[in-house]
């Protein structure tokens, strides 16, 4: 697990889930997703790295004065001279123990950015998200792709502060949005701006440099995975910094075009497909993605595997 500096106050924790986000200050700490619970030492650990200044350089000791001249007369006996003694050794920092977030924002629901919740919460964190994802974790969710079955979550690691819209919260001298993106990953995904320094993190309506997942089950649809993204490119400008949910954890907004340009192309030629009467396995035996693959199936899926998930959102 790594952790970087995006810009000011915000800062990226990667791992092998989701990219966390981190906003430090005197305030108090907010986290966006919290990661697998096994994690949570480790983003404790993080949050302390980024929420420390950097070590002052240590000084070197001055070097020794050049030597005196002899004396003209011969000095009066003395007592043997004794060296001077060393300079105290610099003491070592004491361990700061790592800051509980006082503030924990959900992107959405899925595990790899909830299952953290509890335990953030056990330390004081007072957990935000959308509606949708208070109801999904309330009720217990199966994604079919992975196999998964996520049973209800506890009541403490439930978000108590919910909305239906967008959301602002004002912490550290920065103003943070949370804004509602219909039917894109999920029916529930929220992105968080963080406008002072111009920093958007996506949640999971952007997989920087790979096909996305879209959880058709719980409402997520190609249509709105790509409504998602035009949002995005309307707040993010050329020098914008952006998080996604998965991938390089920092992104630019040139990059989410071409992201944007691939989720387009692919819903014009499956639309096509569906329009022509093709059924799913007609599909995938025609290839539709073969000249994307190169670019875009190195990561979460290879296209074919991809086709099967989000055929049912098109």
């Amino acid at each position: 697990m790594t952790s970087a500096v995006v810009r000011g106050a915000v800062g990226v924790i990667t791992s092998d889930g989701a990219n966390i986000g981190v906003l430090s200050g005197p305030g108090g700490v907010l986290l966006v997703d919290g990661g697998y619970a096994r994690q949570a030492e480790a983003i404790r650990t993080a949050i302390a790295a980024l929420a420390s200044p950097p070590a002052a350089p240590s000084v070197p000791p001055a070097p020794p004065s050049p030597p005196k001249p002899a004396a003209t007369k011969p000095a009066p006996a003395t007592a043997p001279a004794t060296a001077a003694p060393p300079p105290p050794a610099p003491k070592a920092a004491t361990p700061q123990p790592a800051p509980s977030p006082r503030l924990l924002v959900n992107t959405h629901f899925h595990a790899d950015h909830t299952d953290g919740n509890a335990g953030f919460a056990a330390t004081g964190a007072v957990i935000v998200a959308h509606e949708n994802t208070h109801r999904r974790l309330a009720e217990g969710t199966m994604l079919e792709a992975f196999g998964l079955v996520t049973p209800p979550a506890a009541a403490t690691a439930l978000p108590p502060v919910t909305f239906e819209r967008d959301l602002r919260l004002r912490l550290n001298g920065e103003i943070i949005d949370l804004l509602h993106l219909p039917a894109a990953h999920t029916d529930g995904d929220v992105i968080v701006r963080f406008r002072n320094a111009d920093v958007i993190h996506t949640g999971d309506v952007w997989f920087n440099g790979m096909y996305p997942f879209i959880d058709t089950r719980h409402g997520g649809t190609l249509a709105g995975a790509i409504a998602g993204v035009d949002r995005l490119l309307l707040l993010a400008g050329e020098d914008t910094r952006l998080i996604p949910g998965h991938g390089p954890a920092v992104g630019s907004r040139a990059e989410l075009v071409d992201y944007r340009r691939m989720l387009a192309t692919v819903q014009q030629r499956l639309v096509a497909l569906k329009a022509q009467g093709f059924t799913l396995p007609q599909a995938i035996e025609a290839r539709p993605l073969a000249d994307l693959e190169a670019t875009w199936g190195q990561g979460m899926f290879r296209g074919d595997r991809w086709l099967e998930l989000i055929w049912n959102g098109v």
